[in-house]
């Protein structure tokens, strides 16, 4: 066997170990709160308001956690993807889109602490709003559209240029060949941009802590369809208790007889909920690339 066939098995065995045991490390994780949660986790955990004296549930924080993610992503996702279209479509090399980049991945790696404090000072001091869902997801896009829009911008640029210029060739505008052609195409890589930024936002809480607040949200009515009246659930300007933020506020304070139990629970569900919009995300990117390219 030459060296170079020895190096080729050697790599791919690797490659195949790293793989298997990033596989076995997701499955223990879920594994082990499901097992953790047995007895705790039930419908009426998921939809109960939480409580002092018990159990109680998480019906209002999975709501919040949902409510956060569709409202950060309607800010990010439109703004990344079009940051990605300019920077890879349209700006000419330069001194000043590769500092543009280097930017992009140095706030992308800022702790996210200081990004919520940052958010602390401009979204809820500043704006005079308190702590809010809105704060809360516009700190979250300042975190995650540099993210966002760089990887955007790579799912374009892999897009064979022969798909471009045959575009322009049968008299396709440039912004046609963008919206009909390219886009089409990088549709996978889309979709793991959108997936990356919707696992941060779920999984985040020392940002939230600074600017959606720590209130444990309870009655919620969501009959109230004010969005301009603080109590109303559907409102961007109340107090935001996420998921992931209470279950760093109940393991932090140790108040209670069930906080171990609610925890596990709470981070069992976390996990199904980042696991299954992965899943529909993928899905819903396949059948959109079908839809729009036939691939």
């Amino acid at each position: 066997m030459n060296r170079s066939l020895l190096a080729d098995r050697i790599a791919t065995i690797t490659l195949w170990a790293i793989a298997l045991f990033v596989v076995a490390l997701l499955a223990g994780i879920i594994i082990h709160f499901l097992w953790a949660s047995i007895g705790t986790l039930s419908i009426d955990f998921l939809t109960s308001d939480p409580s002092d004296f018990g159990v109680g549930g998480i019906g209002p924080l999975l709501w919040n956690s949902v409510y956060m993610l569709v409202l950060t992503l309607i800010l990010t996702v439109p703004l990344g993807i079009l940051g990605g279209i300019y920077m890879a479509e349209y700006a000419r090399p330069s001194r000043i889109t590769n500092t543009i980049r280097f930017c992009q991945e140095l706030i992308s790696s800022v702790p996210s602490i200081v990004v919520g404090l940052f958010g602390l000072a401009l979204f809820v001091n500043a704006t005079g709003w308190g702590f809010t869902a809105m704060a809360g997801a516009l700190a979250l896009t300042v975190f995650n559209l540099p993210l966002m829009a760089r990887l955007v911008e790579q799912a374009i640029r892999a897009v064979p240029d022969d798909e471009r210029q045959a575009s322009l060739a049968l008299g396709a505008s440039k912004w046609t060949t963008i919206t009909h052609v390219v886009l089409p195409i990088a549709i996978p890589g889309l979709v793991t941009a959108v997936i990356l930024s919707a696992g941060r936002i779920f999984g985040e809480a020392a940002a939230l802590i600074f600017t959606a607040g720590l209130a444990t949200p309870t009655n919620y009515d969501f009959s109230n369809l004010n969005i301009f009246d603080s109590r109303s659930p559907w409102s961007p300007f109340r107090s935001t208790t996420t998921l992931a933020v209470y279950i760093w506020k109940i393991n932090s304070e140790g108040l209670g007889t069930f906080v171990r139990e609610i925890a596990d629970a709470s981070a069992a569900v976390l996990v199904i909920m980042v696991l299954f919009f992965n899943l529909a995300a993928r899905a819903f990117g396949r059948f959109l690339q079908y839809r729009t390219s036939g691939v």
